[in-house]
């Protein structure tokens, strides 16, 4: 039977998913991405393997084309731009994705992000830890405007949980008139051409000065310079990033120390009932590709 490779960090050898696998007659080997590694050390990872449960590992064409036993590659989460896929399409690897797999964890953790800005949360937190007893006003989302880039399945959960709590979520705005209107930009788009970097310097200017920008999605669809120097300059009030363009957020990123910009390290999707649903249906989704019959592949005709 063939070999897998699972680099999915909460995915580990005896658990539910690797019992199901190992039961089904494969072989499991974990080598868990927690920090960034070189394409040479995937490639060696990826020896003799047939099938892939992946985090966000750089399978780039380089990695594919070195992988001459690899024949399906399933992402544990719903972006895959980290995964060649034209690449992987020209080889014959199948790729898939799951969509809509934490979209209700995100939803959740992007509210909560709304709040956290509103009310300073972690300003306050950091400021007691400190020694001091901070008591700067916040201010109520009810009433507020929220802007949302993107109609996904994510999307599609925040909005009636806005909702109750008073926001107003506009649809159908033109992308320049959202940007205007809205007290807070949330981002649920995937990462694309089109998309990277699509909130500019020139995006950021038709903000209002006291807009937060809320980005659970991709961090390549924010130009980061440009929303440093944004909040930076007071031309926004601040942002909330739960995702960065490199990641873990290097030492030297110019979104570090900017008074207004917190940066959490990509958990919006990870909760206890999240990863269980992705690392089950990854697995079934695996199974599936290797016999030929993905559900959600995003590879082209082979």
């Amino acid at each position: 039977m063939p070999t897998l490779l699972i680099t999915t960090d909460y995915l580990t050898p005896g658990d539910e998913v690797d019992d199901y696998l190992t039961g089904l007659g494969f072989t499991t080997r974990h080598d868990p991405m927690r920090a960034q590694r070189t394409a040479d050390e995937l490639i060696t990872a990826l020896d003799g393997v047939e099938g892939a449960l992946v985090a966000n590992e750089p399978m780039t064409a380089e990695v594919l084309g070195r992988a001459p036993a690899l024949r399906a590659v399933v992402r544990t989460g719903v972006g895959y731009d980290s995964i060649d896929v034209d690449a992987a399409s020209r080889l014959g690897i199948s790729v898939s994705n799951l969509p809509g797999i934490n979209a209700n964890a995100v939803a959740e953790y992007t509210i909560g992000l709304l709040l956290a800005q509103a009310r300073d949360l972690v300003g306050m937190a950091t400021g007691v830890a400190a020694g001091g007893w901070p008591r700067r006003d916040g201010f109520e989302l009810r009433g507020k405007t929220l802007g949302i880039i993107g109609r996904g399945p994510v999307a599609r959960r925040v909005r009636p949980l806005a909702e109750a709590l008073g926001l107003h979520v506009p649809q159908g705005l033109p992308l320049e008139e959202l940007l205007r209107v809205a007290d807070f930009v949330s981002l649920h788009t995937a990462l694309t051409d089109r998309t990277r970097h699509l909130i500019d310097a020139a995006a950021l200017a038709r903000m209002k000065p006291t807009a937060h920008l809320i980005n659970t999605a991709r961090g390549g669809i924010v130009d980061e310079h440009a929303l440093a120097e944004a909040v930076r300059s007071g031309r926004i009030a601040g942002a909330a990033l739960d995702v960065t363009e490199t990641e873990p957020l290097p030492a030297s990123s110019v979104l570090r120390d900017v008074t207004g910009i917190t940066v959490f390290s990509h958990m919006a999707g990870q909760t206890a009932e999240a990863r269980r649903d992705a690392g089950m249906k990854g697995a079934h989704e695996l199974v599936a590709a290797l016999a030929g019959h993905p559900t959600h592949a995003v590879t082209g005709p082979r």
